[in-house]
């Protein structure tokens, strides 16, 4: 008798840790590269947790959170806030940022070369309509400048300087892969041509072309962002026409509320800036394959055990 009720314990322990182990979270990540290190941390916290987690899936942002609000997709660590603030609004309060991956973690805005800033007096994206041929790889008389993907958070708000400032009279965006595009930027640059790109932080494009060396910031004088204080660009204070973003979690509330653990997980975990723009260069040294990146991920979670296993107590 005691070793049937030791029997009957040890399925019904068996049976509740499989529906724990059952328990699928739905996963998606950023069709940027620079967030792919992020979200395998993450989804290594979530499987240690005892979830089963597929993906995760590269979405376009406007994609994540139209799929996230039907329920398609329960959660990503790779939303910006504010550019994705528009995104989350759309969604009618089905979808809301949770943590932080990195607070204050996304700066972004226009660079070029600093040969060709000091040359020129350059300060501003405006001052390059004076000089536009010496940006131009095309030869329409209009600067090229890389810009977002179309559906990026970014893309709108380029479109609105575009608007605003007038530069569709003097710059031409280029909107083809960010990756592809910023390889040919390098190799311009590597050739003594001038450049003028869009970047964010973390990411490869500032570990390879150095700031304050070879490239600095320019001004955007948007109407909806304020002056602040940065480093490495053509002025000591200056308005980047991009607010300084937080880079967060973003899930389905519903999800949420029935798996109050993962919330508590996300609003606790966090990976440190500089951890993430080391993985950054890596990639860029050609270290960019899934399995490189889970290994990546893998030797961050040995380096940071402790962190680690206080998230997910």
């Amino acid at each position: 008798m005691k070793s049937l009720k030791l029997l009957i314990s040890i399925i019904i322990i068996f049976s509740s840790t499989s529906l724990v182990n059952a328990k699928e979270i739905k996963m998606g990540k950023a069709d940027w590269d620079t967030g792919y290190f992020q979200a395998e941390v993450y989804k290594m916290a979530l499987e240690k947790m005892g979830y089963k987690v597929t993906g995760p899936t590269v979405m376009k942002p406007q994609v994540f959170y139209v799929a996230a609000a039907a329920g398609d997709v329960d959660l990503w660590v790779n939303g910006w806030f504010g550019n994705h603030d528009a995104f989350v609004k759309e969604a009618k309060g089905k979808v809301i940022p949770v943590g932080y991956v990195a607070k204050n973690g996304g700066l972004q805005g226009y660079l070029i070369d600093k040969k060709t800033a000091d040359k020129f007096n350059i300060k501003s994206v405006m001052d390059i309509k004076k000089h536009a041929n010496e940006f131009d790889a095309n030869g329409d008389g209009k600067a090229d400048m890389v810009a977002c993907h179309p559906g990026w958070g970014c893309e709108e708000i380029i479109s609105k300087h575009f608007d605003e400032l007038g530069l569709g009279d003097f710059i031409n965006p280029i909107k083809a892969d960010y990756s592809a595009a910023m390889a040919d930027i390098i190799s311009r640059y590597k050739n003594g041509k001038s450049i003028l790109f869009y970047t964010w932080t973390p990411n490869w494009t500032v570990g390879t072309l150095k700031l304050g060396k070879d490239i600095v910031w320019i001004e955007a004088p948007f109407s909806e962002t304020k002056v602040v204080s940065v480093p490495n660009a053509t002025k000591s204070k200056l308005n980047m026409g991009f607010g300084v973003n937080d880079i967060r979690p973003a899930a389905n509330v519903d999800f949420l509320k029935a798996n109050p653990k993962v919330e508590k997980f996300l609003k606790k975990a966090s990976i440190p800036l500089a951890d993430i723009a080391s993985q950054n260069l890596k990639m860029n040294e050609g270290e960019k394959s899934e399995r490189a990146i889970k290994k990546h991920a893998a030797a961050w979670v040995k380096e940071n055990q402790t962190k680690f296993d206080n998230w997910i107590k």
